[in-house]
């Protein structure tokens, strides 16, 4: 659709402008030590060898020697030396870049400031200044020197910032990319003495729990970047609803005194799933406020600017079209929840007055709907109670262990250490980074193998094998046919320190002892040898139906988050969808002859945006889950939850109930709550179609960890009071069921499920997870 639009004049302008202009590629990591300088250096090699006339001044490598060492063969432009108190400080020679006229300047530290003297105050007029005279740079920023950061990593950490750089900077690069690495690999880099020279004034960020804020903060401002440039291509290309990458939040309020309650705990599903969130309120036009009415609107702003949410007020004809309004608001604001609060209406007032639930249900598409139990009418708990430091006995330190706890702990000692280098496509550089990895360890003294590489016939990922030995695969007969897989009892009889394993949401073949790859992984892991391996986002096992939603494609090889939870280290290979495209159209990620399929297929500009973000919100989750164990008290950016949370899924045997499973573990994974699975069998008999059916949910739940159970009604009236009997056994705080699909007649000849639970099971909060429908339309009401 892009191809054909035409450029309105401002784009034509704009386009002519660039296309004088420098391009500007920006570095940005959680801390200094963490590879930009390296990366930008590496790149800097790439484009020399492509003929480009590149240069650096101005780099700092700290005496790192891989950095030092990438210095190499390129041509240095010597910077100006000035002194600030006892600190030497390097500026760009401007003059002598001028008269070079290189293609590309690499230059690090974007929010350095220059001597007094200097033609301009800033490195990054600097770089604007060469860039307009048709000079591409690259260069490096750390993510708390970004103004708007900087107040929050200080409040987090206590870091000083010297400089920094406006805020929208980042929104000036062509292409912006995220060098991540794990608070372990710092200080593993210090411990070795590779770090000796950063010259960090503040101790306190050398702790592992503040490399982790500042990390969690560079993957999510990076999302939120990501998001926007995500957008702007959906609007481009006419997309609407959500994208499946992001969450977006909707509080429907009124003026009431219960409007502020409703939107503290939006905030807070908000901040727990990694979203953002909006407010909408409806009032009748013309008709003028009371005086009551007025000071809870004045309340309800006040919170909305507190809690750095978009607040609105829309007209309300009148009380039956407002569930059309809302969900039209929400589907042309790309909402994927609705959060309000449960109905207090009898049945008859709903008949006759129109219940607005019920509206909103029969409406909505795309958008789960969130019914919010006001708990204060039952047991008096608030809605958001502030969280408590998790106190210790003070006994417990001295108490004996029991032989199974010894045995525990032993077995946690002796296991090998794992690591994941984690992508959001294939062809991002996981399988180089390992190998890159493989072989600083053997130079390092340190004993490492290939266990099973996947190259796909890439170059550049064969180069990286280096002095790397790889231990053969085992060979498997499958049909009549000979297949390899990779040798678990070879390595294990080799015993290497570290073993490196590629591909790990692999299945194998048939009649191989293990079924998956990571089960192999697991058993190596046990014998005390340390792993490193890839994978990508979209085998997530929780994430199939988003990845599903985003590129129309069901991936079938899934990998448990349980796995990933349990690596020692994750790190995200971070590439921006241009450039992987380009790597496609080169023939560095899979053969010439299956490239433009492939760009336009699953690796279309909007399927690598969105999965970019999905891949930078879940790392980011995943470093926020890190430091709520490291921290009890104050380690998380998301902030408190709820305790006593537990949740309940309520299935049938449709497709959407693996849907329904994920999402169940997903919000009880953020809430650290326990979960369980229930399917209510209507009648005695349960057929073997149906038998396999609940075999193959009851596998999936266990893989994600919870728990799954079958009940039995005799009738259908029955099933509402099962489920919500079953509800009140577990102590459920949340149900999460599916959207009701029939229509206004049969309701009222049948019963309706989930009118019945929202009816009756008004004392616990209820999330309705909607079907998702990829030709949505958004109806005029």
């Amino acid at each position: 659709m892009e191809g054909f639009r035409r450029k309105t004049p401002e784009e034509l302008l704009y386009s002519i402008f660039k296309v004088h202009t420098g391009r500007l590629k920006v570095y940005i990591g959680a801390v200094t030590g963490s590879g930009k300088t390296y990366h930008m250096l590496r790149e800097g090699h790439a484009l020399k060898q492509q003929g480009l006339d590149v240069v650096i001044c101005a780099v700092s490598t700290m005496r790192r020697p891989e950095t030092v060492e990438q210095l190499r063969n390129l041509d240095r432009i010597p910077s100006i030396h000035w002194m600030s108190g006892d600190t030497e400080k390097k500026d760009l020679n401007l003059e002598a870049l001028m008269e070079r006229n290189p293609e590309v300047l690499l230059v690090d530290g974007l929010a350095h400031r220059n001597r007094p003297d200097a033609r301009f105050k800033t490195r990054l007029e600097d770089i604007q200044f060469l860039l307009g005279r048709g000079i591409s740079v690259i260069t490096t920023v750390n993510v708390y020197e970004l103004e708007g950061v900087k107040e929050l990593a200080h409040k987090l950490t206590g870091i000083h910032v010297e400089a920094t750089i406006p805020a929208n900077t980042l929104d000036l690069a062509d292409e912006v990319r995220l060098i991540d690495v794990s608070p372990e690999t710092i200080l593993k880099r210090l411990d070795e003495g590779n770090l000796c020279n950063m010259n960090i004034k503040d101790s306190a960020l050398l702790k592992r729990g503040n490399i982790g804020k500042l990390r969690e903060l560079a993957l999510r401002l990076m999302a939120e970047d990501v998001n926007e440039s995500l957008e702007k291509h959906r609007e481009k290309e006419g997309l609407i609803g959500p994208s499946g990458a992001t969450e977006r939040i909707l509080v429907s309020a009124q003026y009431h005194w219960n409007g502020s309650i409703h939107i503290r705990r939006g905030q807070q599903i908000a901040k727990r799933l990694g979203g953002d969130l909006r407010i909408v309120t409806f009032a009748k036009r013309g008709k003028a406020l009371s005086k009551e009415t007025a000071t809870f609107k004045r309340s309800i702003e006040k919170l909305a600017v507190k809690v750095d949410a978009v607040f609105e007020e829309l007209p309300l004809p009148s009380r039956r079209k407002m569930p059309g309004r809302l969900v039209r608001y929400a589907a042309l604001n790309n909402v994927t929840r609705i959060v309000l609060g449960h109905s207090k209406q009898s049945f008859w007032q709903d008949f006759w007055r129109g219940s607005i639930a019920d509206g909103i249900l029969r409406k909505t598409k795309n958008v789960d709907v969130f019914f919010m139990a006001d708990r204060s009418d039952y047991d008096g708990e608030r809605v958001l109670p502030t969280i408590s430091e998790k106190r210790r006995a003070p006994a417990d330190a001295y108490r004996r262990l029991s032989a199974e706890e010894i045995e525990q702990k032993i077995e946690r000692i002796k296991r090998g250490k794992f690591k994941v280098y984690i992508g959001a496509a294939p062809g991002v550089g996981k399988t180089y980074t390992m190998l890159r990895e493989g072989n600083d360890l053997l130079r390092k003294k340190v004993d490492v193998t290939i266990g099973l590489l996947e190259t796909h016939g890439r170059e550049e990922t064969k180069a990286q094998i280096g002095d790397l030995s790889t231990i053969q695969r085992a060979e498997i007969q499958y049909k009549g046919a000979n297949l390899e897989e990779m040798d678990v009892p070879a390595i294990i009889r080799r015993n290497p320190e570290v073993v490196l394993i590629d591909e790990l949401a692999h299945t194998n073949v048939p009649g191989s002892k293990n079924k998956k790859r990571y089960d192999d992984v697991l058993e190596i892991l046990d014998a005390g040898i340390s792993v490193i391996s890839t994978m990508n986002v979209q085998h997530l096992e929780s994430l199939n139906d988003a990845v599903e939603q985003i590129t129309g494609v069901r991936v079938r090889e899934t990998v448990p988050d349980s796995i990933l939870r349990m690596a020692d280290e994750v790190e995200l290979i971070d590439v921006a969808p241009r450039a992987l495209q380009e790597r496609m159209r080169e023939g560095k990620v899979y053969a010439m002859e299956k490239v433009t399929q492939a760009l336009d297929n699953f690796f279309k500009t909007g399927n690598l945006i969105a999965l970019r973000e999905l891949a930078l919100r879940e790392i980011a989750d995943d470093v926020d889950e890190r430091l709520e164990a490291w921290e009890q008290s104050g380690g998380s950016l998301r902030g408190p939850w709820r305790k006593r949370e537990s949740i309940f899924v309520c299935v049938t045997t449709s497709g959407n109930a693996d849907r329904l499973i994920r999402r169940g573990f997903r919000i009880a994974h953020r809430l650290k709550a326990e979960w369980h699975v229930v399917y209510v069998h209507i009648g005695d008999a349960i057929s073997e179609d149906v038998r396999k059916r609940l075999q193959t949910l009851h596998d999936l739940t266990g893989r994600l960890g919870g728990k799954f159970e079958t009940a039995q009604v005799k009738s259908q009236p029955l099933l509402p009071g099962a489920i919500l009997s079953k509800a009140a056994e577990y102590h459920a705080s949340q149900m999460i069921v599916g959207q009701s699909t029939r229509g206004f007649w049969q309701s009222l000849l049948r019963k309706s499920v989930v009118k019945t639970i929202l009816r009756e099971g008004r004392h616990m909060d209820v999330l309705v997870v909607a079907d998702f429908d990829p030709h949505i339309q958004i109806n005029d009401d």
